[in-house]
């Protein structure tokens, strides 16, 4: 007869060991993707409501989203900046995120829509920095805030596809509805 190798086999209980860690590398991994990108595309939001961190604020970014066609600009870059603003500290404290990341990626899709005539790199006025902040956020919506985040307690704090879809196509309604207008 075989003897039960295994600690449980042997003794009947699980074996004694040190428990998972509370924090993982994911955890911390996607709080390196949250808090810069989330805290840039924040003052990016502030530099158009305000003029903070030398943006010009809302009247003169207004006026330059009238030059762009959206009419009035004034309206079109608040929504703009209040989504940046509200979108970004979402994603860095990991707050709502998949909503956050939604209000981020419609922004980002009608830049995209905007630089798009200039090819994909920026050194031409292209699409590549929307496009990585826009990755960058789909990502985690998708990956989830992780256990540092204010979602920790949501279930979409570990994310998956429902969460990823819902930013994305939360997102692409919203900026289908901005580029109609």
């Amino acid at each position: 007869m075989e003897q039960p190798t295994t600690p449980t086999a042997r003794h009947g209980t699980a074996a004694a060991g040190p428990s998972p860690p509370a924090v993982r590398p994911a955890d911390v991994g996607v709080l390196l993707m949250r808090v810069p990108v989330g805290l840039l595309m924040a003052g990016h939001g502030s530099q158009k409501l305000f003029g903070l961190f030398g943006g010009h604020g809302i009247q003169a970014t207004g006026k330059g989203f009238e030059a762009l066609g959206y009419h009035p600009g004034t309206i079109f870059a608040g929504i703009a900046g209040a989504s940046e603003l509200l979108g970004g500290l979402g994603v860095a404290v990991g707050l709502l995120t998949p909503l956050a990341a939604a209000a981020l990626i419609g922004v980002l899709i009608n830049a995209m829509t905007v630089t798009s005539p200039n090819g994909l790199w920026s050194t031409e006025g292209g699409i590549e920095y929307p496009l990585v902040i826009a990755l960058v956020v789909l990502g985690v919506a998708t990956i989830g805030p992780g256990a540092l985040s204010l979602d920790h307690f949501f279930p979409w704090r570990n994310g998956g596809w429902r969460y990823g879809a819902f930013a994305l196509i939360l997102g692409g309604i919203g900026a289908a509805i901005v580029l109609n207008l």
